[in-house]
């Protein structure tokens, strides 16, 4: 069940355009420009990363960036705050374990 956010004080989606994008090799679809998160808990997705130590599922906790809960790996770009990153076409994103690690050059 999508439940689209149609009229915010603050955030302003500046499409309503559908988008295509990956998750974990799912293709799934989303809004331009809304946050990754929510394009993630529209598609029924809630386990984001987990934890370094313990492997513990984590999820969107704050939602304005302040914490590190909802990262996911983005292109390749590990530790990305999904509830402040737009969602674009064609992004491939991951769950991300652990501290996450960055391509070797």
């Amino acid at each position: 069940m999508s439940q689209h956010i149609e009229e915010h004080p603050i955030v302003d989606y500046p499409s309503r355009t559908p988008v295509t994008f990956s998750f974990d090799g799912r293709t799934l679809t989303g809004l331009a420009g809304q946050p990754i998160a929510a394009a993630l808990l529209d598609n029924g997705i809630s386990v984001f990363r987990h934890t370094h130590k313990t492997g513990q599922p984590r999820s969107l906790f704050c939602g304005i960036g302040q914490c590190n809960d909802c990262v996911v790996v983005v292109n390749g770009k590990p530790n990305v705050r999904s509830c402040t990153t737009p969602l674009e076409e064609g992004m491939v994103i991951e769950t991300q374990h652990g501290l996450g690690k960055v391509g070797v050059l």
